[in-house]
């Protein structure tokens, strides 16, 4: 039987609207609620996407600006345990952003995690619904070691591929570091990674906590930045010049404390630092 002779329910809008006034909520709040897919009428990634979408409209006329998006379940390891065969996105806004150096208060976070990045930063529209690789590197103006701060209105981070994508891929914050590379002569699939954390009063040292590469995000980083190209552009949101792309974690990823700082080093592109109180 082909896709076009399955009969599905319909888009339940109602349902969409409901769900994603949970999420805001949360947000404004700071409290968690139970698993989405538990109380959704129709469960797959579309309903999903429909709920992540409802929200982005509704920030976008509350005067938020886009930014550029995120990617998640880079890893295979984490694509089977939500039984997924794909990546999902979310939604970056410029209220996301902190500076290096800018302290971050873990009270307006939602279970924190942090992991470390590969960023695009374009500086061509890249609105092709089947871009290739060349498409992505034409259209990249620089590229720079990041830090991605996940968190989840889920409580408990009970998700499967339905919540996180409703909510926002399990967005939460993002620190760019530096220095600023053209794409030109870097190895993005054989860059590694090693993160460190340093906690207040501990005098030990620093302590790494996450290592990886390049070749952990789908094979490839600009593997992930095509498929967010394309998936963005076919759901009609397309990345734009001047967008942030957060391609993917490099290695696993941990979670946050008052007091924690987290130095991020990617070997050939940079450095990246997060602090959070």
């Amino acid at each position: 039987m082909s896709d076009a002779t399955i009969d599905r329910p319909a888009l339940d809008t109602a349902n969409v609207a409901a769900l994603a006034a949970e999420l805001r909520n949360c947000f404004e709040t700071g409290q968690t609620v139970a698993p989405l897919r538990t109380r959704t009428t129709r469960d797959d990634v579309d309903t999903a996407y429909a709920i992540q979408d409802a929200n982005t409209s509704f920030y976008e006329g509350q005067g938020r600006r886009l930014v550029g998006r995120k990617i998640g379940l880079t890893s295979k390891v984490v694509q089977a345990q939500l039984g997924v065969d794909q990546p999902d996105f979310g939604m970056l806004f410029a209220d996301m952003a902190a500076g290096e150096g800018e302290e971050i208060a873990v009270s307006r976070l939602h279970q924190p995690k942090v992991e470390a990045e590969i960023a695009l930063i374009l500086g061509q529209d890249l609105d092709i619904e089947w871009p290739t690789i060349a498409d992505v590197i034409l259209a990249t103006a620089y590229v720079v070691p990041a830090l991605e701060i996940v968190g989840s209105r889920v409580s408990n981070w009970d998700i499967r591929i339905f919540d996180t994508v409703a909510d926002n891929a399990s967005s939460g914050m993002f620190v760019l570091g530096g220095p600023a590379r053209r794409i030109d002569d870097l190895d993005l699939r054989g860059l590694q990674m090693t993160m460190r954390r340093e906690h207040a009063g501990v005098t030990t040292g620093p302590n790494v906590v996450s290592t990886g590469s390049g070749a952990a995000c789908l094979g490839h980083p600009l593997n992930a930045a095509v498929w967010l190209a394309g998936e963005v552009a076919r759901r009609g949101r397309p990345l734009k010049a001047g967008d942030v792309v957060l391609t993917g974690a490099l290695g696993p990823m941990v979670p946050v404390t008052a007091g924690d700082t987290f130095v991020a080093q990617l070997s050939g592109l940079g450095e990246v630092t997060a602090k959070f109180v």
